[in-house]
């Protein structure tokens, strides 16, 4: 298993637009704890600097998000494409994103289009 982290402003902001892109769910704090900001809160962290997201499939990678204090200044070096198994269907899920904040960049018709999550960060739904 592997996790992908992504740098942001605002993890607990951020996590709903993920969660509706990937079908992702919250994933539970580690035991003994009952919630993530003690779980944080034992590594001296403050409450809500990260949100961690999982496929309830347990077949994808772990998302994690965590805030950072520098802005974004580049292009992603690293994106995920979404597969969506046909364009009626990439046409229905951009739709949904853009609901959610994403940004259409790009629209290669009938094969893809590149977005940007509500912060900034470039993907492909495909």
């Amino acid at each position: 298993m592997f996790d992908l982290t992504f740098d942001c402003v605002d993890a607990p902001a951020l996590a709903p637009f993920w969660k509706l892109a990937l079908g992702y769910e919250d994933e539970p704090p580690p035991p003994p704890f009952l919630n993530r900001d003690d779980w944080l809160a034992s590594y001296g962290e403050q409450p809500g600097s990260g949100a961690w997201l999982r496929d309830p499939a347990g077949i994808g990678p772990r998302l994690s998000l965590l805030n950072v204090p520098e802005p974004k200044s580049t292009k992603n070096r690293l994106h995920i494409d979404l597969r969506m198994g046909g364009w009626e269907h990439v046409v229905v899920k951009v739709a949904a994103l853009r609901a959610a904040g994403g940004k259409v960049l790009d629209v290669v018709e009938e094969h893809h289009v590149v977005m940007a999550d509500p912060e900034g960060n470039e993907f492909c739904v495909a």
